[in-house]
C-alpha cells in the first residue's frame, strides 16, 4: 500500500500540472484472486500483471486520453499490455483505457482510466445509463447503449434450456476478444476463437446467411479460420447460399449461432422435423431400445411443455435444427416412460407369431426349470456363443438376453434367471448386421453377393445413403453362432469403401 500511495502522490501532482482535475484510487490484488487467476487461466505468477492497480477516473473521454499521455510520460508502458475499451467498447457495454506500466521500483502497475459515466455503468451495470438519460440529447445515443441489454431478453427467448443460455452469456462476458476491421475501415470486436462466419453476422444476418467464403489481409481462408487481432476480413457472398448445420459447430458468438437456429427453424421446418426423427430413432438405435415405445405423440408432448413446445412435431423440429441434441431428449422420454408405466419389463421388440417358427426349438436350457416357454429377445439378438441372461416377462415366459443387454441394466434383479445354450441342439439363429460404407454403384449388390456366397439364407435387406454419400445397410442373416457371425463380418469389412460392421437387432 505504501508503494501504490508513492504511485498515486506522483500521479496526481502530474495530472494536476496540467490541469487535469481527477480522483484516484488504488488496491493490492487479493490473495485469493491472484490464486483464482492462476488457477482458471493457466498462468504463471509472473505472468500476472496487475498485482497493484492505481484507477483514474476523470470528467471527460479528452481527459481520459490526457491522463494517459501522462501515465506513460512518467512509466515505461508493458508492449502489448494496452487496451483501448473507450474506443472499441465490450460488448456489455464496459468501456476504460487499461495500461500497464513498469513502476519506479521495476513493479508492475495497472492503471485504468475513466469517465464517471464509464465508472458506474463499470460498477452498477448497464442500466446505470437510466441515471444519465436526461443528459443524453441523441437518442440514438442511448439505445446503443442498452442495445445490449435487449440482445440479452433476445436470447433468453430463443435459448429453451437455461444452462444453455448462461453459457452463451458467459462466453459474451468473460472471453477475450479479438478486433477486425472491414474493408471500410469499422471496428468489429469479437471473442477470441471467433471464425469468419462470427464476423459475417455480427455485420448483418443477410450476409452470413448468404456467406460462401472469406478473406483475411487480402488472402483467402477456411470458413473455421481463427481470426486474429487487426486483420482486414472480407466476406463473399453468393445469392442462392444458405446456411449449413455444420455451422454451428464452427461459430462461437451466441448472436451468430442464434441467427443459424433461427434460419433453419423457420426455413426448414419440414426437413427439421423429418431430421429431428431419425436423429432420435438413431439414438434409441444405440441404446438397443425399441423407438416406437418411446416415440408416442403423449410422451413427446410432455416432454415438449418443458422446453416451451407444444406439439411432438416442435419437439422433432427442435432437435433437427440443433437447439436441443437428440441425446437430451431421450433422457427426458426415458424418465417420462418410467414415470408412466412404472418398473416394467425393458422395452424390446416382441417377436411376431407369424414368425415363431424361425425358432423351431430355440436350444436353450434354463437352470432347474423345464417346459418353459422361451422366445429370443429380438433387442439384442443373441446367438450360440454369446454369454445369456434369462428375464422373466409377465405372462409370456421369459425372454433371452444377451447377458451384456442395455435392455437388463435397469432390470429387476429377481426377475433374472441363468440361462445356458444347449450344445446338442444345432438350429439357426436370425442376426441383424448394420454396415456403414462410403456409396457407390454395385456396393449392395457386393454385399449380398458375398453373403450367399458363404451360404447364408438372407431374411431381409434394406438400405439408403444419406445426403454425405454415406450408405448404410440392414441385413437379417440366419447363422448357427457366434463364430459363423464373425466369419461373414469379417469378410465383409474387407469389401472396398466398407467403413465399419457391426450387430443390429432384428426387426427394426
Amino acid at each position: 500500500e505504501e508503494f501504490i500511495n508513492r504511485i498515486i502522490s506522483t500521479l496526481r501532482e502530474q495530472l494536476q500540472a496540467v490541469e487535469i482535475t481527477a480522483e484516484l484510487q488504488g488496491r493490492p490484488k487479493h490473495l485469493y484472486s491472484i490464486y483464482n487467476k492462476i488457477k482458471e487461466q493457466h498462468k504463471q505468477f509472473n505472468e500476472i500483471y496487475d498485482l497493484t492497480g492505481i484507477r483514474v477516473i476523470v470528467s471527460s473521454v479528452k481527459d481520459c486520453y490526457g491522463a494517459l499521455g501522462v501515465v506513460h510520460s512518467l512509466w515505461r508502458p508493458i508492449p502489448g499490455r494496452f487496451k483501448d475499451y473507450i474506443a472499441m467498447p465490450k460488448p456489455n457495454m464496459y468501456q476504460s483505457l487499461h495500461t500497464t506500466v513498469v513502476g519506479a521500483e521495476n513493479e508492475l502497475v495497472e492503471i485504468q482510466i475513466r469517465t464517471w459515466e464509464m465508472h458506474h455503468t463499470a460498477e452498477y451495470g448497464i442500466a446505470a445509463h437510466w441515471r444519465y438519460k436526461e443528459k443524453i440529447k441523441n437518442p440514438r445515443e442511448l439505445d446503443e447503449k442498452l442495445a445490449w441489454l435487449r440482445q440479452l431478453l433476445e436470447w433468453q427467448h430463443e435459448y429453451r434450456d437455461p444452462r444453455e443460455f448462461m453459457e452463451s452469456l458467459k462466453i459474451d462476458l468473460f472471453s477475450d476478444e479479438v478486433f477486425l476491421f472491414t474493408p471500410r475501415g469499422d471496428v468489429i470486436n469479437l471473442p477470441k476463437g471467433s471464425s469468419p462466419l462470427d464476423f459475417a453476422y455480427k455485420i448483418h444476418t443477410d450476409i452470413g446467411h448468404r456467406c460462401t467464403g472469406a478473406r483475411a489481409n487480402g488472402r483467402i481462408v477456411p470458413l473455421d479460420y481463427l481470426l486474429k487481432t487487426g486483420e482486414m476480413v472480407e466476406i463473399i457472398t453468393g445469392k442462392q447460399s444458405s446456411p449449413s448445420r455444420d455451422w454451428l459447430k464452427i461459430v462461437k458468438t451466441p448472436q451468430a449461432k442464434n441467427r443459424i437456429r433461427s434460419w433453419f427453424k423457420k426455413e426448414r421446418r419440414e426437413e427439421n422435423i423429418e431430421k429431428g426423427r431419425e436423429l432420435l430413432e438413431r439414438e434409441f438405435k444405440k441404446l438397443n431400445l425399441d423407438h416406437h415405445l418411446f416415440l408416442k405423440s403423449e410422451l413427446l408432448e410432455e416432454v415438449g411443455r418443458k422446453f416451451n413446445l407444444f406439439s411432438a412435431e416442435d419437439v422433432y423440429a427442435m432437435v433437427g435444427y440443433g437447439g436441443v441434441t437428440a441425446l437430451q431428449i431421450t433422457g427426458r422420454l426415458k424418465e417420462e416412460y418410467t414415470k408412466r408405466y412404472g418398473e416394467e419389463e425393458p422395452p424390446v421388440l416382441e417377436t411376431r407369431p407369424a414368425k415363431q417358427d424361425l425358432y423351431p426349438e430355440l436350444g436353450v436350457k434354463i437352470q432347474g426349470a423345464d417346459n418353459l416357454l422361451l422366445r429370443i429377445a429380438r433387442c439384442c439378438s443373441p446367438v450360440p456363443g454369446d454369454k445369456i441372461t434369462g428375464f422373466i416377462t409377465r405372462g409370456r415366459g421369459v425372454s433371452i438376453h444377451r447377458s451384456g443387454c442395455p435392455n437388463l441394466k435397469h432390470a429387476q434383479v429377481e426377475r433374472l434367471i441363468e440361462a445356458t445354450w444347449d450344445k446338442g441342439v444345432r438350429v439357426t439363429y436370425p442376426v441383424g448386421v448394420e454396415v456403414r460404407a462410403i456409396d457407390r454403384p454395385n456396393l449392395l449388390a457386393e454385399v449380398v453377393a458375398l453373403v450367399s456366397e458363404s451360404r447364408v439364407n438372407i431374411l431381409a435387406v434394406d438400405g439408403k445413403a444419406d445426403k454425405d454419400r454415406i450408405a448404410v445397410i440392414h441385413l437379417t442373416i440366419m447363422v448357427q453362432d457366434r463364430t459363423q457371425l464373425i466369419h461373414i463380418t469379417n469378410r465383409i469389412r474387407r469389401i472396398r469403401d466398407v467403413l465399419s460392421v457391426s450387430r443390429y437387432p432384428v426387426g427394426r
